[in-house]
């Protein structure tokens, strides 16, 4: 006996769900640790090697190596993507959502170790992107990939793949809270009772792996030592508004770039302009070079003299004014120096980026209302709250966000500002911007599954697949002795006609012609173009048209049966309104939460 018909036997699939919670965020955790231990080994052999630091003055010939290693950086992940994963890498959580929408949550088996590599290689050379999506994606092909092998429903291989993304977030960021919200606001889950405790496993089991391999550290460890007053409420909300117009600048701006380089064909060129146009940004800013959150860092413990080392200018660190000057232009530039690295084939995400922004954006506002004299504001908490912020405006996620700062400051002392930030750059951000920066572009194409069940369902419904092609036509100046031999070889009581160049005319139904099928002596004498309803809009649909327009015209004209041609009235086949409801009650139950 095989062990899945052991298990279908003797384990319910709901006791199995919640065994391979345990499974998922095992492996997610520890691909979590795994990528963090590989970047941070191979980016200080990289250093040490190559640099011996980010000090000039140890030789000119530094600040050559420094300019050429994004390049080498993403010349070896595209030559592993090429010779070694041999196809598309899959790094991306938009393929992570398109798997979920379009393809019943499978994700190849690939995806769960080659995202560490890439990603490795890329940041590793100092590419300005973030771990956190990669790590992500490779703890949904995980999730996924362990419920297949179990052959669990795709209801139930949908949410393994959340459990991989949850624990992989929680894993990576010792953050389990974080690693569920952020599965329910960036992957659209429902919560419910069947979500809720697999993905609170995973994401406990993934955390408790990260505390016992990496210790009780996190990320931005940092404890809040001065707590907010109400009258800072104001500032905070001013905060979210200019959290706001960066989020949107780094939207647009990242789509813009991306575009730019996905129109230069040919890869190697893509990979020279974009090493080369990275290695100038990080030699100019350092603080550029690599995840950022160095800097970041540094910035929390009242360093902003950091973000100086080893730049051209570093002779004017300590001046106020020139600091806020550096701090506006890192937040402008690492949206391009983001977009740069993916676009010219870099393997990273946004995540790490919007939090590394939304951190220097808090500091400048911070900064700057303290050198307007105004009421002083604490600079590490204004930070916290705007990574809490932009990380909102970026990705939708304003729970996930606010509850991921309260978990890594170790409690929710900044909680009624964290709101409050990211509630505003949330309002700010959404006339601008209805999906976040995973899903904006699969939205626009109609393959985004969203909370709202009915509309993706009819949305992502292949109608091509429902369309009816059994039967039997006739064509225009028939007799009815051939719409008799049509009669006797069809099961259906509907007979399309057409031209003799396959344009729809109309359609015969059955029960018209029972008076006189037995009649022979009209067999040569009566045409189908006698018999033929020509048909209204109304009972039409052209392939072109959504599943939508369809419902609402068997909804409108109570017809059981549209005729389906293109746009050219060539004809196509029938859809039945039982069919086509139901496919709709099937996909809901696969992708359903509950």
């Amino acid at each position: 006996m095989s062990i899945h018909r052991w298990r279908l036997r003797h384990v319910s699939e709901q006791s199995m769900l919640l065994l391979l919670a345990v499974v998922v965020g095992l492996l997610s955790g520890l691909a979590a640790v795994a990528l963090k231990t590989l970047v941070h080994y191979a980016g200080a052999l990289v250093t040490r090697l190559s640099t011996g630091g980010w000090q000039l003055a140890t030789g000119s010939w530094q600040v050559v190596v420094i300019f050429f290693l994004p390049l080498v950086g993403i010349l070896l992940t595209m030559l592993f993507v090429k010779y070694v994963v041999r196809g598309d890498i899959g790094h991306g959580l938009p393929s992570v959502l398109l798997a979920i929408s379009r393809n019943r949550s499978a994700l190849p088996a690939k995806n769960m170790w080659t995202s560490l590599v890439a990603s490795t290689l890329t940041v590793a050379f100092g590419g300005s992107v973030g771990l956190e999506a990669p790590i992500a994606s490779t703890g949904s092909a995980i999730g996924s990939n362990v419920g297949r092998w179990f052959r669990l429903s795709p209801k139930s291989v949908r949410l393994l793949l959340g459990c991989g993304a949850a624990g992989a977030i929680a894993g990576i960021f010792k953050a389990p809270l974080a690693g569920i919200l952020f599965v329910l606001e960036v992957f659209l889950f429902d919560l419910t009772a069947t979500t809720a405790l697999p993905l609170l496993i995973s994401a406990l089991t993934a955390s408790t792996v990260a505390y016992f391999l990496m210790g009780t550290g996190v990320q931005f460890k940092f404890t809040v030592s001065e707590q907010f007053a109400l009258s800072q409420i104001p500032y905070y909300a001013v905060l979210g508004v200019f959290c706001a117009a960066v989020s949107v600048y780094f939207l647009r701006v990242t789509d813009r770039v991306e575009g730019w380089f996905a129109q230069r064909r040919n890869p190697w060129l893509r990979m020279v302009i974009g090493g080369l146009m990275l290695g100038v940004l990080v030699v100019l800013f350092p603080p550029l070079y690599g995840e950022g959150y160095s800097s970041l860092t540094e910035l929390l413990h009242g360093n902003p003299d950091s973000l100086f080392a080893g730049a051209p200018y570093r002779s004017l660190a300590g001046s106020a004014w020139v600091t806020l000057a550096v701090l506006f232009a890192l937040i402008a530039l690492k949206a391009i120096a983001t977009a740069t690295t993916i676009g010219a084939g870099g393997v990273g995400g946004t995540f790490g980026p919007s939090l590394v922004i939304g951190g220097l954006s808090g500091y400048f506002i911070a900064m700057f209302c303290n050198q307007l004299g105004l009421p002083p504001q604490n600079t590490a908490n204004f930070a916290l709250v705007g990574m809490a912020a932009v990380m909102t405006g970026v990705m939708h996620a304003p729970f996930m966000a606010t509850f991921l700062i309260a978990e890594i400051t170790g409690g929710y002392a900044l909680l009624v500002p964290l709101l409050t930030a990211a509630a505003v750059t949330y309002l700010c951000v959404s006339p601008f911007e209805r999906h976040s920066i995973y899903a904006r572009k699969l939205a626009a194409k109609g393959d985004l599954l969203t909370h709202d069940k009915d509309a993706s369902a009819w949305n992502l419904m292949n109608m091509q697949s429902l369309i009816e092609n059994n039967f039997v036509i006739v064509r225009t100046g028939d007799h009815l002795r051939d719409l008799v031999e049509a009669i006797k070889t069809s099961r259906r009581n509907l007979f399309p006609v057409l031209s003799d160049d396959d344009k729809f005319l109309g359609v015969i139904v059955l029960d018209d012609v029972r008076k006189i099928i037995f009649n022979t002596e009209k067999y040569d004498t009566v045409v189908v173009d006698d018999l033929m309803h020509p048909l209204s809009e109304g009972d039409l649909v052209r392939s072109s048209d959504s599943l939508i327009d369809v419902v609402e015209k068997f909804r409108v004209g109570n017809r059981y049966n549209l005729v389906v041609i293109d746009d050219q009235d060539n004809y196509l086949g029938f859809l039945s309104r039982a069919n086509t409801f139901s496919a709709y009650r099937r996909f809901i139950s696969d992708t359903t939460d509950e």
